[in-house]
């Protein structure tokens, strides 16, 4: 078969067509949620019938893994991003601010309820760890000239969650608590619990990230 380029016409067909079975579960997503994500009403919308999808997605789970590993992915790149421009936390906040309001169901993927019954493999993790990899080096990047707190003590033999990265215990402390509480106010925006209080969650959030650099 001839080539173009280094892909066949049959191996672009393939990725086009995988890609939008994602597109296509990424709006059943936004619609019912990734528990209701059925690859075979995919293959209706798309005219296919189920064991021809099913040559492009071994099953629910496979296209779930891909769709995470694409959001992990996206937002690795834009945390990597902002901490090449080398402003520190403060740019970091805002890149997974606007990450997350770009497409929320994206960011429920990965930091909402887990999926029932769905493991995610060992590689996806990995995405997950260079994630928070990045967070701790800015953290460790900051002076942390004040006493060692209890929880500092306690991850001085906790740090498995951590993955090797070399941070002392105030720095995981510090990655910690930014990863809590700015996920914490991002999650109560995107899902809509702060509409009908009337204030502005931008500015809750940008009060957390003062908090936490002034600590």
């Amino acid at each position: 078969m001839a080539e173009t380029g280094t892909t066949t016409p049959r191996e672009r067909y393939r990725t086009q067509v995988r890609t939008e079975i994602k597109e296509r579960a990424w709006e059943q997503i936004a619609t019912a949620g990734a528990t209701a994500l059925s690859l075979n009403a995919i293959a209706k919308q798309m005219g296919m019938s189920g064991p021809a999808l099913y040559r492009y997605f071994a099953g629910r789970d496979e296209l779930i893994t891909e769709l995470i590993r694409d959001a992990y992915g996206s937002l690795a790149d834009s945390l990597k991003a902002a901490a090449e421009s080398g402003a520190g936390l403060t740019v970091l906040a805002h890149a997974l601010r606007e990450w997350a309001l770009a497409d929320p169901h994206r960011y429920f993927l990965i930091y909402g309820t887990p999926v029932p019954r769905y493991h995610a493999p060992d590689d996806v993790t990995g995405i997950a760890q260079d994630i928070m990899a990045t967070l701790l080096d800015a953290c460790a990047a900051l002076p942390s000239d004040g006493p060692a707190t209890p929880f500092d003590t306690h991850l001085e033999s906790h740090r498995q969650w951590a993955a090797g990265h070399p941070a002392p215990p105030a720095a995981l402390h510090r990655g910690l608590a930014f990863w809590t509480r700015l996920h914490g106010v991002l999650s109560l925006e995107l899902a809509g619990h702060f509409t009908g209080m009337r204030f502005d969650p931008a500015l809750l959030y940008e009060a957390e990230l003062d908090d936490l650099l002034r600590h």
